[in-house]
């Protein structure tokens, strides 16, 4: 029983995290489904969304609103609309101006523009740690007194719920809008959707926005559930991220999901049963593993060329 209540402890913890790698790898994926490169740059627009929620949190109570559900809400969409204003601007200064050309040229500007947005946020808040303060705090406990006892928190609750949501809504979206549907045709044949009537720029720009809002949401919840924040909040994060994403099949947002949830599981049960320090070594081993054996990821699917 013990076993089991420390195996399930584990479970919960991977699959924490996992959701919120799940919600960064979307913005990797999608940019990727739609203009065929690598937004280098998301990790930092999730790192100032967090940083974004901190601000407004400390804003909010300092005027001394005290209904903490207001108080995550404001929060939310303070951050939901500076990342993606800011993900609107990376889609316009880094990536429109060169795109059609060599892909190392993209690659090149994603990169110069994560490493202005570090700094700048550096310079801002400076390079220490910042606290974020514990809004929802308490649990469940399961199990005996005297053995391992598994908790389940509610910070844990609510990222689970609120993944939960983003992702129907997304997948809705998707499905049944009529800017998800250009998005699809945007994705599948970027040329024909032009002669279509299709505005690719703008729908480009909302692909952009919306990966940034996600980020955001998971900014959010990260940075209550870590604790705190600092300037190299993103790096990590992000590289993380693009492996759920590249593990579940890049450009896939299904694939997106699932890498997220599998890395994070693979990190909790390595940390559980190993060593944290060997967590990096057992997801990048298993995302090497997986792309030897299937190079487009679980759930990707191999690019045709027509000739």
């Amino acid at each position: 029983m013990q076993d089991l209540l420390y195996f399930s402890q584990q479970l919960i913890n991977g699959l924490t995290i996992g959701s919120t790698y799940a919600l960064i790898a979307i913005g990797y994926t999608m940019v990727y489904g739609i203009i065929g490169m690598i937004n280098f740059a998301h990790g930092e627009i999730y790192m100032i969304g967090a940083y974004t929620a901190l601000i407004a949190i400390t804003g909010l109570t300092a005027l001394g609103l005290a209904w903490l559900p207001l108080i995550l809400i404001v929060a939310l969409l303070c951050a939901m609309i500076v990342s993606s204003s800011m993900g609107w601007a990376v889609e316009r200064v880094a990536y429109r101006p060169v795109r059609g050309r060599h892909r190392l040229i993209p690659l090149i500007s994603a990169i110069g523009m994560s490493i202005f947005l570090q700094n700048y946020v550096h310079l801002a808040q400076g390079s220490r740690n910042i606290g974020f303060p514990a809004l929802i705090d308490g649990g469940f406990n399961f199990g005996s007194g005297d053995g391992f006892q598994m908790s389940l928190s509610y910070m844990q609750i609510t990222i689970f719920i609120t993944t939960l949501i983003c992702m129907t809504a997304l997948s809705l979206f998707i499905s049944r809008s009529r800017t998800g549907r250009a998005c699809r045709a945007v994705s599948q044949d970027l040329g024909m959707a032009n002669l279509l009537g299709i505005d690719t720029n703008r729908i480009i720009s909302a692909t952009f926005v919306i990966g940034a809002a996600l980020a955001a949401v998971a900014g959010l919840l990260l940075g209550m559930y870590y604790g705190s924040v600092d300037p190299l909040f993103g790096f990590i994060a992000g590289l993380k991220a693009f492996t759920a994403a590249v593990l579940g099949g890049i450009g896939s947002i299904p694939g997106a999901m699932l890498g997220g949830l599998i890395l994070g599981v693979a990190e909790s049960m390595t940390s559980g049963y190993l060593s944290g320090e060997y967590k990096d070594v057992i997801s990048f081993s298993l995302l090497i593993l997986i792309l030897l054996f299937k190079p487009t990821g679980l759930l990707g699917k191999p690019e045709v060329e027509k000739i």
